[in-house]
């Protein structure tokens, strides 16, 4: 069976070029793993290849949901199992690519159900965050469940909140309560990308300023102008959630330039702290020169292997 290859790092860390030069050398098709991605209206502030690249790399699951739709883990597995079908049957190799540390994990380890929904539960913790805070919330995750805690940003509405819904209505923290059911169909190629902190800060300032100069603030006012909740995952994104807040006033360009800045640099920490944790067949430098060539290189020799 032809095998798949999950291509993983922190955002900004250089997946969609290093991907594109496999494109380039193998008959891949790539699949997105990334939960803003998935959203229509969401383009230059999260990143998303250009519709002109995406025409010449065509890129799955991107832009398959309105941000008012819901989308999950769950959801993501069903589709991207389908998407690794049909690359297979057309004789290429499946390329999973971004930085959605937990779609990985429900995609290669299966996924189990988990408590449903208990609106007077969740009626308590709102009403506890409008007295506290989310990230006193986010202190009490962490307390209950350390490793779900170190995941999730303080500010993250929506995890935290599911997150403590699921302990308390179990009794057991989301980290434990998962066993990961459903093996993954054939071989799989884990890469996983380890920048130098340094430089990926570079490269996070750099992209930011080129969403500016791309159009991200006239994307902010479509958003905005959509009417969009905005306790939607998507509207709350990092990057997003700063700059709606400058949109309505609150604070300065500045401000929210700089916070973005510091938002998206925790989330890379948060996700290299998730794949830390991951294993995988190879580890590779981004920042390295030969970068390209190491990757190729790397996926040649796990065919070697997995041949034998």
């Amino acid at each position: 069976m032809i095998p798949a290859i999950f291509l993983m790092g922190p955002t900004a860390s250089g997946k969609t070029e290093l991907a594109l030069s496999l494109a380039d050398a193998l008959p891949v098709n790539i699949i997105s793993v990334d939960s803003l991605l998935v959203y229509r209206h969401f383009d230059i502030g999260s990143a998303k290849p250009s519709l002109a690249l995406r025409q010449q790399y065509p890129h799955a699951l991107v832009d398959i949901r309105e941000p008012d739709a819901p989308y999950s883990a769950g959801l993501f597995r069903e589709d991207a199992l389908r998407c690794i079908a049909l690359a297979r049957e057309r004789g290429r190799i499946p390329l999973l690519v971004g930085g959605t540390g937990l779609y990985f994990r429900a995609l290669e380890r299966g996924i189990d159900a988990l408590p449903p929904a208990d609106p007077a539960l969740r009626q308590s913790l709102m009403t506890a965050a409008e007295t506290a805070g989310w990230p006193a919330l986010h202190q009490r995750l962490a307390t209950l469940d350390p490793e779900t805690a170190a995941g999730i940003a303080p500010h993250d509405q929506q995890r935290i909140q599911r997150a403590l819904e699921i302990i308390l209505a179990s009794g057991q923290a989301l980290s434990g309560s998962r066993h990961w059911q459903g093996a993954f169909p054939g071989p799989l190629c884990k890469i996983i990308l380890r920048p130098p902190r340094s430089w990926l800060h570079q490269r996070i300032t750099q992209r930011f300023d080129v969403m500016l100069n791309e159009g991200f603030l006239d994307e902010i006012a479509d958003l905005r102008a959509r009417h969009y909740a905005p306790e939607l995952p998507a509207m709350r994104a990092v990057g997003y959630r700063q700059y709606f807040a400058w949109y309505d006033g609150i604070c300065s360009a500045e401000e929210a330039y700089q916070a973005a800045l510091a938002v998206t640099r925790q989330l890379a920490k948060r996700q290299d702290t998730w794949f830390k944790r991951e294993s995988a067949h190879y580890y590779l430098d981004p920042s390295s020169d030969n970068a390209a060539m190491l990757l190729l290189q790397s996926f040649a020799n796990f065919q070697q292997k997995d041949a034998h």
